[in-house]
């Protein structure tokens, strides 16, 4: 299995898991953390490909790469960009547990 294979449906599971308390959340700054965690994403998998910190099997990838960081690296980002935002939703709804006198 490639790696896109793979992120596509761990994003796929994510957005269906998490698609009722995403729509009653605001768009737009769910979208700005997507947008900033991907350029620190492009940014710093560059860095750390070109020192060699770590490598890519290339028959695992796609071969695109933005801006040196494989296709497949976004997919993390995003993943946490979505799922952190629910998640803190999710466990806030929670009530504590109040212990019996």
């Amino acid at each position: 299995m490639t790696n896109i294979v793979l992120n596509v449906i761990v994003l796929a599971v994510l957005g269906a898991v998490s698609w009722r308390v995403l729509r009653g959340m605001r768009g737009m700054p769910l979208v700005w953390t997507v947008v900033h965690l991907c350029v620190l994403t492009a940014v710093f998998d560059t860095i750390m490909i070109d020192v060699d910190l770590y490598v890519f099997d290339p028959d695992k990838i796609l071969g695109w790469y933005v801006w040196g960081a494989p296709l497949e690296d976004f997919a993390y980002a995003i993943a946490a960009a979505v799922g952190m935002p629910v998640l803190w939703v999710v466990l806030g709804r929670r009530r504590p547990r109040q212990d019996a006198p």
